[in-house]
């Protein structure tokens, strides 16, 4: 079952009633999410169990970074259309479409994803489900994990029991979660523009819902772009088990399918597969150009000059084929861990088996840049000034989990150098995650006599760093660009050594050394998956043997 929007018959209406939307999880998925449907249009209201996230929200504080997003919160909030509570009976009374946003961290004990936090809003909301609604899941989550949470709402939810939809007597989207869903392409839920009144009822907004219903949505919001992806999203996937739930959906989204969004309409283990694919794609493509740096550093071959070409075969593209550093972050490391855990209990774990290697290349990227730097000082770290140019994953955000810029920093620290990381937001995060270090905010403050220059998160800040006037601060002029983010060029006319992985310096140890044991696994997230930002934060460090 798969369709798009090509069908005419299968779009909402242009007109009717606005459904009133709630959010479960108000971290940064949830918060983003909530924020950008207000935004939208809708009146939202998004509850979390957490009651000090809540008064920040409430307060228009955006507890994490990611830009734009505070803006639009607080000019929401004046408006009215977006509210925050920690009652649950207070959301399953407003909403007609109930967006579940908490996270899936990894477990604690293995690989695979911990839903307690999913199972734990499901058995929450359901039994105060009393009139016909959609449930709608973003989180990301294994494969067949839909299915479970249909057969949960349709036992728990009083609205199904009046119907007489609870165990066999389920209808389409309730315990029949594993049945044939959508077979065709029109959709009779109503769809959107104008504000619900008191005089407009909640059945006809959602007048073909029978009982509570699921559907899957997953996210594909990039860190520092969220608010641009979730106001106009390349597209839009829908995971459903009936016509009703399609429309009821499609009316919640839209403002956004207006735009000419397309719409891809399929069951809920396709839905769930999208996402976890899309993460292991785009992972697979980042450690293969980081593989093919470690053969050009063999070799001292110029690996941006072999992304390039690879970037003009049209099968091949360019996009995420930037060597550096690595991937990191609360999402690409621990999907494809969980994927492969997944697959292990599926039985088919040998088709996922390159995973496997796909994240030892990532974390191998770590420990090439300090055995860069390490020969780039003659070998000897110990007691060498080094000054580290990031600590989030990536830039515009203050995201620490899994960053290979900390994990960099704590394989150094371990050597005896004396570290000092520089990030314009994550600082925070940071010393919560590694303390042994020193932090800044900004640059200047603590160039002065560092033996070496090392860029971990491609800031436009550091892109943009005077080299000359950097360069009146140092020890020595050495610059180890682990993102490929620098002019090369402007920094040697400056008088630096300018180094990066996979490109020729003559000075990259070779062979590639057996990768280095690890601490721990990918730190906890908090109900949404993002970092848990108020409050200890642990993330994976590299330990040098």
């Amino acid at each position: 079952m798969s369709m798009s929007d090509s069908h005419e018959d299968a779009k909402a209406p242009a007109s009717g009633p606005r459904p009133r939307l709630t959010v479960i999880g108000t971290g940064y998925l949830g918060a983003t999410h909530a924020v950008c449907m207000a935004e939208l249009g809708f009146e939202v209201l998004a509850v979390d169990v957490d009651h000090s996230k809540i008064s920040r929200l409430s307060a228009g504080e955006i507890p994490f970074f990611e830009p734009d997003l505070a803006d639009l919160l607080r000019t929401n909030l004046a408006t009215g259309r977006l509210r925050f509570t920690i009652s649950f009976e207070e959301i399953a009374e407003f909403g007609d479409v109930h967006f579940v946003c908490v996270g899936t961290p990894q477990r604690p004990d293995g690989y695979g994803a911990d839903l307690g936090h999913l199972n734990a809003a499901i058995e929450r909301l359901a039994p105060m489900l009393t009139r016909p609604c959609l449930v709608v899941g973003k989180s990301t989550v294994p494969a067949g994990t839909a299915a479970g949470i249909a057969r949960t709402l349709a036992r728990l939810a009083p609205a199904n029991r009046a119907a007489g939809l609870t165990g066999d007597s389920a209808g389409p989207g309730l315990a029949d979660a594993d049945g044939p869903g959508v077979t065709g392409s029109s959709v009779t839920g109503a769809s959107v523009t104008g504000a619900v009144t008191d005089a407009e009822t909640h059945a006809e907004i959602v007048p073909d819902l029978a009982g509570v219903q699921l559907a899957w949505n997953p996210e594909f919001l990039r860190e520092g772009f969220a608010v641009a992806d979730t106001l106009h999203p390349d597209r839009l996937v829908f995971g459903v088990a009936s016509p009703a739930a399609e429309g009821a959906l499609r009316a919640a989204f839209a403002p956004v399918i207006a735009q000419g969004v397309p719409v891809i309409v399929t069951d809920y283990a396709t839905a769930e597969l999208v996402k976890t694919a899309a993460n292991s794609f785009l992972a697979t493509k980042i450690s293969f150009i980081n593989a093919m740096a470690e053969v050009c550093e063999a070799v001292d071959a110029d690996v941006l000059t072999l992304a390039e070409a690879l970037s003009h075969d049209v099968r091949i593209g360019g996009n995420f084929l930037r060597p550096g550093v690595g991937f990191g972050g609360g999402c690409l490391p621990k999907d494809i861990r969980a994927f492969q855990a997944r697959a292990d209990e599926l039985g088919v774990g040998v088709a996922l088996r390159f995973l496997r290697e796909i994240d030892e290349i990532n974390n191998r990227r770590r420990d090439r840049i300090v055995d860069l730097v390490a020969a780039a000082l003659d070998g000897t770290l110990s007691h060498r000034r080094l000054l580290l140019l990031g600590a989030a994953f990536k830039p515009n955000s203050d995201d620490v989990r899994d960053s290979p810029a900390l994990a960099v920093a704590d394989l150094l620290a371990r050597t005896g150098a004396d570290v000092t990381v520089v990030d314009p937001v994550a600082t925070l995060n940071a010393r919560r995650a590694l303390p042994g270090v020193a932090y800044s905010e900004t640059v200047e403050d603590v160039a002065v006599d560092a033996d070496a220059v090392v860029l971990l998160t491609e800031w436009r800040q550091f892109a943009e760093l005077d080299p000359a006037q950097l360069g009146r601060l140092v020890r020595r002029k050495l610059i180890i660009d682990g993102r490929h983010a620098l002019d090369g060029d402007r920094w040697r006319q400056a008088g630096w050594v300018y180094l990066a992985p996979g490109r020729p310096t003559g000075v990259i140890p070779s062979p590639v050394p057996e990768q280095r044991p690890r601490f721990g696994l990918p730190a906890a997230a908090d109900s949404d998956g993002a970092a848990p930002r108020d409050a200890e934060i642990e993330a994976p460090v590299g330990r040098r043997s």
